[in-house]
């Protein structure tokens, strides 16, 4: 029988604590929620694999070391209601929901969404819901929000969605350039948006976040 909660354990010594996480409430939830109860079945002993962990059609869920720098530079609050965009099935929701107020959830496939809300459930976790629909027309009847994160990478944000951000609130994407792309966190200020770059990292990128391809004769 597979000791998971050790693997749990080698996952944040080996891939998050090295690349310089050490905030309690991020160590805390990872080291807390069953990253293996949130993956397709046949992919368990898949779970703690320092890559991402693909869910088909052309979706990941991000590889640990992403996901906690990504929450480490948002600096996710106790108070804070985040948007969490393309959470597969639930597990970055699931880390969120114990670092924030609540979390809601978007996902594209509404069967992804109500297994990722079934398992949320018979984890627990009580402050997500999950929500069918567009990515990358994010959630605006339940915002606004102070953190939106993207699970995957983005060739533009459109903005719809930024328009769903708090004055004073950040956003966190993984910007696709070339072979491996740039996580940038996005703060809103004065109605502007200032991005900056944080640390290098790769995805596929999510349906609705691809840039309009122009076309020269």
């Amino acid at each position: 029988m597979t000791d998971f909660a050790a693997r749990r354990t080698m996952m944040v010594d080996t891939q998050v604590r090295p690349s310089d996480v050490t905030k309690f409430p991020i160590i805390d939830a990872m080291l807390t929620v069953a990253r293996e109860e949130f993956v397709p079945d046949g992919k368990r002993e898949a779970a703690y694999v320092g890559e991402n962990l693909d869910l088909g059609e052309g979706r990941v869920m991000l590889e640990p070391r992403t996901l906690a720098k990504m929450l480490d530079a948002l600096s996710v609050q106790p108070s804070e209601l985040v948007l969490d965009l393309g959470c597969g099935l639930g597990y970055s929701a699931a880390i969120l929901a114990r670092m924030s107020d609540f979390v809601i959830a978007v996902e594209d496939s509404e069967d992804r969404a109500n297994e990722a809300q079934e398992i949320l459930s018979a984890q627990g976790v009580d402050n997500v819901a999950v929500v069918a629909g567009p990515l990358a027309e994010g959630s605006q009847k339940n915002g606004p929000y102070d953190v939106i994160i993207v699970q995957g990478a983005v060739e533009t944000v459109p903005a719809a969605l930024l328009d769903q951000l708090k004055d004073g609130g950040r956003i966190a994407c993984i910007f696709a350039e070339g072979m491996l792309g740039t996580v940038k966190i996005g703060y809103k200020i004065d109605g502007d948006m200032v991005w900056r770059p944080s640390f290098s990292a790769g995805a596929p990128v999510v349906s609705g976040f691809e840039a309009a391809r122009v076309f020269a004769l």
